[in-house]
């Protein structure tokens, strides 16, 4: 593995935003990058790593100060979770799932609830999931069954959850339930306490990459949660989570140009080293044009993603952009680590290097926060429409 870290050359709006990246910079060489390929191979969670940024106030870049958060543009956000994922995705991903489990609140909360829940969310400690998809609502997330059932003051939850980054780790999940009638108006959200009576996980998943990251069934037994911490309106549930997902897919198009520069790096740093027939074999044209294509494709993923965060930040439309940024640079992601692969032969199907897990890693971020065919019929419906049928 390369010791350098990537040094990209970043366009930041002001010289806080240019000394926070030094920050990030810094605590991503120092403490998450060294350990990244042993706790992964180990399927470790690193839960102090969180602790460290939680503390460091990155936890809540892109919320309000009012409430705990870091006041920042999404523009500088994305661009934290792209170093933080180059050097460990579990790590990028989790502070990505993170904020997608405070969108709801912070944005859709009243006043009360944002100021007795998110200082704690935001910079105290506190781990976040995000509950969305169930075993048979995965794309079609509008037909998730999970109930909630008003009694009293109270809301008793029953159902169960599937895929839940964090799951069985997290100190609070947003969850998605049906309150209402069948298809999206009948969807609430609300906020449940990661210690609930009735509330467990399963096993986490056995996956090909990312196994740092417990992901995991959770199982809703009668949880019961008061009205309080009913996020939104009744029925406004599937609103809420359509928003929070157009500013998770750029979380997750910042952290797949993330996982696509650290293989570069990787590839870089060999194809200069590695010599064969006595020069080294950056020497040779046909790998010169790989990396040149592995480069590009990268810096054309970062503009794609940062235009659409600056969209955002202007509070101008951004759906179609942030489908399109998932898009195109999570396919970048799992191009440019296959290509990485290549680029180290032999050695680069070996645990020895990095680029295996790179690549094992950005198959993921093709599927998670909506599959790229999912963002492809986003996208469509932007341009032409919703289908005629």
């Amino acid at each position: 593995m390369t010791d350098r870290a990537p040094q990209v050359d970043r366009s930041l709006p002001t010289e806080e935003s240019r000394d926070l990246l030094v920050l990030v910079r810094e605590i991503a060489q120092r403490e998450i990058r060294p350990r990244a390929a042993e706790e992964e191979d180990a399927g470790r969670f690193p839960r102090e790593v969180f602790a460290l940024l939680s503390e460091a106030g990155l936890l809540g870049l892109p919320y309000a100060g009012e409430f705990g958060g870091g006041d920042q543009p999404y523009e500088v956000y994305l661009q934290v979770l792209e170093e933080l994922a180059a050097a460990r995705l579990t790590v990028g991903l989790g502070v990505s799932v993170h904020s997608l489990a405070c969108h709801g609140l912070a944005g859709y909360g009243t006043k009360e609830q944002r100021g007795a829940h998110l200082p704690a969310m935001l910079g105290g400690g506190l781990l976040g999931a995000y509950c969305l998809s169930e075993p048979s609502s995965g794309s079609d997330a509008a037909s998730l069954t999970t109930k909630a059932v008003r009694d009293g003051d109270d809301w008793v939850i029953t159902g169960t959850k599937a895929w839940i980054t964090h799951g069985g780790v997290a100190d609070f999940y947003t969850v998605l339930a049906r309150t209402g009638v069948d298809g999206p108006k009948g969807i609430t959200a609300f906020l449940v306490p990661g210690d609930a009576e009735g509330l467990t996980a399963a096993v986490p998943e056995k996956k090909m990459g990312m196994k740092g990251s417990p992901t995991a069934q959770l199982h809703f037994d009668g949880v019961r949660v008061p009205d309080t911490r009913r996020i939104g309106e009744e029925g406004q549930g599937f609103t809420i989570a359509l928003a929070a997902l157009d500013a998770g897919r750029l979380g997750i198009a910042a952290c797949a140009i993330g996982v696509a520069q650290a293989a570069l790096d990787e590839a870089l740093a060999y194809a200069l080293d590695r010599k064969q027939f006595g020069h080294p074999i950056a020497d040779f044209q046909g790998l010169r044009f790989m990396l040149a294509d592995m480069a590009t494709k990268i810096e054309a993923g970062r503009a794609l993603y940062l235009a659409a965060a600056r969209l955002r930040d202007a509070g101008k439309p951004f759906s179609r952009q942030a489908a399109m940024a998932k898009l195109f640079c999570t396919d970048a992601a799992m191009s440019v680590t296959t290509d990485a692969v290549q680029v180290l032969g032999g050695y680069g199907y070996t645990a020895d290097f990095p680029v295996e897990r790179l690549m094992r890693e950005a198959k993921v971020l093709q599927i998670v926060e909506g599959t790229n065919q999912i963002q492809r019929m986003v996208i469509a419906r932007h341009l032409a429409g919703p289908e005629s049928r």
